[in-house]
């Protein structure tokens, strides 16, 4: 069978340098930092006491406050940025066929901090079983897709993705198969997570994942630096409209970008730890570049998972010198999570909407946070260090990478008719 186009006609974000896509842009090409201490909880006994919050967010500014109390804060974060993305599309001033939209989101983690706060409150008590009674709603990672869809009355396909930190970009691999199969018309894709509180502060401490660079947060994201001691902890959410081609055509949607390919590879290696030698990574890119039907020449821009790990930066490099041989020379690079820091789950979709928006505006958003070189990487390649760069950008790759070994590459187009 012939398969469909799929091009992006709106984009949400919620993230830790802005509360709108506007916003999130302009910090993304400022070199804007969102680490700061954190504000939601008291962090003073934690290794780590500092975080890409969102800031000034007050959810009663978009969503009625008896809801909001029924929706854990990553699924009010889902709603933000979904009805941002909808809006821009313009997409329900189109009447669409409400049958063939659907909604494909991705959390790593889902409810977190209600899960915490019904198990402290039960603790603390007398042991007699007393729960709110959406808890469970509350704290399930699908419920942000199913409230989008209720919302909306969106009754295509509608479910959430799982898969760690590469769980949103699953999710927009799947939303693209759906379409250019003709199983849907539009399809709601991205990812949402907020992890900023005691349990997953403490749970990544743990695991020695995250930078202690607590005298200097906003410096503390640094990938491909010397210096790194892990990632920052980022919450929010980002969202993207993607829809099948004719149909953006025919209510004239204006159109950011064409998506032409996805990958998707397990590293089969260590249950947090990449391959030392990039396998995983490398798979997922050539699934990718296969699927689209592109040569590695014709990538501009990669938008790395990047996340300023010692061993995670090294493993990625060495995965892009093995798919792009010598044209891995000509290709700008950036981490934007020196920016955001790691919104795990959610870190897929807000970074799928940088490359689309830097494809849009041919404009790469830098890697913010350099010091020193590190020996054990090439430094001849274009790490977009410090300061965005302007630039041609017909073709564009986002790789997610997460624990367990999930992998995923998505790979945009500038939209040509």
């Amino acid at each position: 069978m012939e398969l469909k186009r799929v091009v992006i006609t709106g984009l949400g974000a919620l993230t830790p340098i802005g509360n709108t896509l506007d916003e999130y842009w302009k910090g993304l090409i400022n070199g804007k930092s969102g680490a700061a201490p954190i504000t939601q909880y008291d962090a003073s006994l934690f290794k780590t006491q500092f975080a890409c919050e969102v800031k000034d967010f007050n959810v009663e500014d978009y969503i009625d406050k008896k809801e909001a109390r029924k929706l854990d804060r990553f699924s009010q974060f889902a709603m933000v940025s979904a009805t941002e993305a909808i809006a821009d599309a313009a997409l329900m001033e189109s009447n669409p066929n409400l049958d063939r939209v659907g909604v494909i989101w991705g959390s790593g983690i889902g409810g977190l901090k209600t899960f915490q706060d019904e198990a402290q409150a039960f603790f603390a008590g007398d042991g007699t079983p007393r729960f709110n009674p959406f808890f469970i709603p509350k704290m399930i990672a699908d419920i942000a897709a199913g409230h989008i869809s209720i919302k909306y009355g969106f009754r295509g396909p509608n479910y959430v993705t799982v898969s760690a930190c590469a769980s949103s970009t699953n999710a927009l691999i799947d939303a693209f198969n759906y379409i250019r199969l003709g199983k849907a018309d539009v399809i709601v894709s991205g990812g949402s997570e907020a992890c900023v509180n005691e349990m997953g502060m403490g749970g990544f401490n743990a695991l020695k994942a995250l930078s202690t660079r607590n005298d200097s947060p906003e410096t503390a994201s640094r990938p491909f630096d010397l210096d790194r001691d892990g990632f920052v902890l980022g919450e929010g959410s980002g969202a993207l409209i993607l829809e099948e081609y004719e149909h953006a055509i025919k209510r004239g949607a204006k159109i950011y970008a064409e998506v032409i390919g996805g990958g998707m590879s397990g590293d089969a290696y260590h249950m947090t730890a990449p391959h030392p030698e990039g396998i995983g990574a490398r798979n997922t890119m050539i699934a990718a570049l296969e699927d689209a039907n592109i040569k590695p020449e014709e990538v501009d821009y990669v938008n790395v998972h990047g996340t300023s790990t010692p061993l995670g930066d090294i493993a990625e490099v060495k995965a892009i010198q093995q798919v792009f041989g010598d044209h891995a020379y000509n290709i700008n690079i950036s981490s934007t999570k020196s920016m955001t820091g790691h919104l795990l789950g959610a870190a897929g979709a807000i970074e799928a909407i940088a490359s689309v928006l830097a494809v849009k505006n041919d404009i790469v958003p830098p890697t913010i946070n350099h010091f020193t070189d590190d020996p054990e990487l090439d430094n001849k390649l274009n790490f977009t260090f410090n300061k965005a760069q302007e630039r041609v950008v017909n073709v564009a790759l986002s790789n997610t990478f997460g624990f367990g070994g999930h992998n995923t590459t998505l790979i945009v187009r500038k939209f040509k008719g």
